[in-house]
């Protein structure tokens, strides 16, 4: 399987932008469909990278713009929802109109972003609706007899711009003196980003990973207690983190749901409520988080930060 053309959506995200620069690098012509094109002027330089303005919900103009293309990956995810079904038109109704523009413009290879434990009887509807997701791309590619696909399941990813351990670090900045935490038990598997695009590049053109289900996981394991207090240590500030019993969590879930930008909701602590650990990962991802984070995590790393960033990224 030859592939020269990428068509990738969400390549403007936390993910897409580190996997562009590496297909990118490797040769491959990317192009990408974005709802604001404007937002990502630094993007419009790239040598071999089109970035064109969709709205992502046209299934005729996705098919047009998957026309002449060798592969499509999805990378579009979403962790809350502002509307009663924005994770299905997200994480569903998306995936099935790339698969019919693939199957319609015979792009036979397919790569999908899906979750560790993602499930459609999951707990969550985040958790559901990627289930019903990578579900559909594998009957689909079964149906087919043409279309080779992969599913990626990562743990939660880690990296400079990432919306997990920013998101607390700008938390424990707005919360004085003591930060409640639900769920603080549940254990986590962060694997890097670079590791996590690295296994969509090695997938692009490797036959062996045709129909799998691929967890990625990194090589350590954390509590989400002991993630809040690592990332406060790496701001350089003091809280002292209080773990709130279950009854609690839920109060805080309704509550912080129906705050502006929703920083933690009832899907959320629903998420939460299973191990997000691979039993037996099936790529190995050796990054460690206490290598990477100290180089995007408050100002306590301002000399060594971009250097970092950047022998990390071009390692491979």
């Amino acid at each position: 399987m030859t592939i020269k053309n990428i068509c990738l959506f969400g390549g403007t995200g936390f993910v897409g932008k580190f996997l562009v620069a590496k297909l990118i690098a490797k040769g491959y012509h990317v192009k990408i469909l974005t709802r604001h094109k404007h937002q990502h002027q630094n993007l419009w330089v790239i040598p071999n990278l089109e970035l064109i303005e969709s709205t992502l919900s046209d299934a005729t103009q996705i098919e047009k713009e998957l026309q002449g293309f060798d592969a499509a990956i999805n990378l579009v995810g979403i962790l809350n929802e502002f509307s009663d079904d924005g994770f299905t038109k997200a994480h569903v109704t998306l995936t099935k109109n790339i698969i019919t523009a693939c199957r319609a413009n015979d792009v036979n290879r397919f790569l999908q972003m899906s979750a560790l434990h993602a499930d459609e009887n999951g707990l969550s509807r985040y958790l559901q609706t990627k289930g019903q997701a990578e579900n559909h791309v594998h009957t689909a590619a079964a149906q087919s007899k043409t279309l080779a696909v992969t599913s990626f399941r990562p743990s939660v990813i880690f990296g400079p711009g990432d919306s997990f351990l920013n998101r607390f670090a700008n938390l424990l900045r707005q919360i004085p003196v003591a930060f409640p935490l639900a769920c603080a038990d549940t254990r986590f598997a962060p694997v890097f980003v670079g590791d996590v695009a690295d296994a969509f590049i090695n997938a692009l053109e490797d036959p062996t990973s045709i129909d799998k289900h691929v967890n990625l996981c990194g090589p350590k394991t954390y509590t989400l207690h002991e993630l809040v207090k690592y990332t406060a240590d790496a701001i350089g500030i003091k809280r002292k983190i209080i773990d709130l019993p279950d009854w609690a969590a839920k109060l805080q879930a309704s509550v912080m749901g129906v705050m502006p930008g929703k920083p933690f909701t009832r899907d959320n602590y629903l998420s939460l409520q299973i191990d997000s650990v691979c039993d037996n990962p099936d790529q190995y991802c050796p990054t460690v988080m206490e290598s990477i984070t100290p180089s995007y995590l408050g100002d306590a790393y301002p000399a060594a930060k971009m250097d970092m960033i950047r022998k990390r990224f071009y390692r491979s």
